[in-house]
C-alpha cells in the first residue's frame, strides 16, 4: 500500500498530490488508521485522506496511551497544521467525533480552521455521558464491545491480542467518559450530524445537540444500521460526505460561506464506483 505518514500522527493511504481537499479522519475508540483505509476507493481523486493514528495505538505502541482528551487534542492540532495550508476537513466516529471537535477548535484558534466538520455516532460535546467501562474488569469490557459490534470475535478470542485491545480500549473509554468540554469553545464552522437509526450510542436529541456547538449550519443525516454501519456499509456515509465537500467548495468558489447547500447526489446504488468530484460533479 502506497501510504504517505506525515509525521507519527497522520497517514495517506493513497496520497493525490493534486486533491483541492483534504478529509482528515478520526477513528473510534480502540481504533486504528485501518479503519479509513478503505474509503479512498470510494472517494474522489480530488479528495485526499489523513487518517489519524493515536499514541498507543498499531505501530505507535511503544508510546504511553492518552488519557485526557484535551491533550490529546492538542498533539492532534499541532500534528495537522502542515496539512491546513488549503481546503480541508475533519471526520470523526464515536470518540473520534471529540477528538476532531477538539481539534478543529484549536486549528481555529490558530487561524486555520476546517472547512467543515463531520462527526458521527457521539452526543453533543456538553451532552457526553459520564461512565466508568473504563474501570470495569475485563469481561464486562469485552461484553461492552461485543454490543457495540466494534472487534470481530476472533480477535477477541486471541489472547496475545485481547490483551491490546483491552488496554487501548480501556484507554479510549477513558478519554470519552471523563471528558467536558471547556466553557465558552464555540466552533464558526459548517457542522454535519451523522445518526445511525439503530445506533444506541446517539439519540436524536444527543445528534440535535451539536447545534450548540458552533455558530455555523448544522445539518443532520441519518443512516440505518448500528453504531458501526460506517464500517458495514460505507458508501453511504461517503455519499453525503462528497455532497458536503461539493458545497463547501462550490461556495468558496461562488459566493462564499452563505451560499446553499448544493443538493446531494443520488441514493447509493451498490456499485463501487468513485463518487462525483467536489470539482466537477462527474465520477472520478
Amino acid at each position: 500500500m502506497n501510504t504517505r505518514t506525515t509525521g507519527p500522527w497522520y497517514r495517506s493511504p493513497d496520497p493525490r498530490p493534486g486533491a483541492t481537499v483534504r478529509l482528515l479522519c478520526f477513528p473510534h475508540g480502540g481504533g486504528t488508521t485501518a479503519a479509513y483505509h478503505h474509503w479512498p476507493a470510494l472517494l474522489p481523486d480530488s479528495v485526499e485522506l489523513h487518517a489519524a493514528q493515536y499514541p498507543g495505538h498499531a505501530d505507535r505502541i511503544t508510546e504511553p496511551l492518552q488519557h485526557d482528551l484535551h491533550t490529546l487534542a492538542d498533539q492532534a492540532a499541532a500534528a495537522a497544521r502542515p496539512l491546513t495550508g488549503g481546503p480541508y476537513a475533519l471526520y470523526g466516529h464515536s470518540l473520534g467525533a471529540l477528538v476532531a471537535y477538539e481539534t478543529a477548535l484549536r486549528l481555529q484558534a490558530a487561524g486555520s480552521p476546517p472547512q467543515r466538520l463531520v462527526v458521527s455516532g457521539m452526543p453533543a460535546p456538553h451532552l457526553v455521558r459520564p461512565g466508568a467501562v473504563h474501570r470495569a474488569g475485563d469481561s464486562e469490557l469485552i461484553a461492552e464491545l461485543r454490543r457495540l459490534d466494534g472487534f470481530p470475535d476472533e480477535l477477541l478470542a486471541h489472547p496475545d491480542m485481547l490483551d491490546i485491545v483491552l488496554r487501548t480500549a480501556r484507554a479510549d473509554y477513558a478519554l470519552a467518559e471523563t471528558y467536558r468540554p471547556r466553557p465558552g469553545a464555540l466552533l464558526h464552522t459548517p457542522l454535519t450530524v451523522h445518526r445511525a437509526t439503530g445506533d444506541p450510542e446517539l439519540t436524536a436529541a444527543e445528534a440535535a445537540g451539536w447545534r450548540a456547538a458552533t455558530t455555523g449550519p448544522v445539518r443532520e443525516q441519518t443512516f440505518p444500521g448500528g453504531h458501526f454501519h460506517l464500517a458495514h456499509e460505507p458508501a453511504p456515509v461517503l455519499l453525503d460526505l462528497t455532497a458536503d465537500l461539493t458545497a463547501d467548495l462550490s461556495a468558496r468558489l461562488v459566493s462564499g460561506p452563505s451560499a446553499r447547500r448544493q443538493p446531494p447526489p443520488p441514493a447509493w446504488t451498490g456499485t463501487t464506483t468513485r463518487l462525483p468530484s467536489p470539482n466537477t460533479g462527474r465520477p472520478a
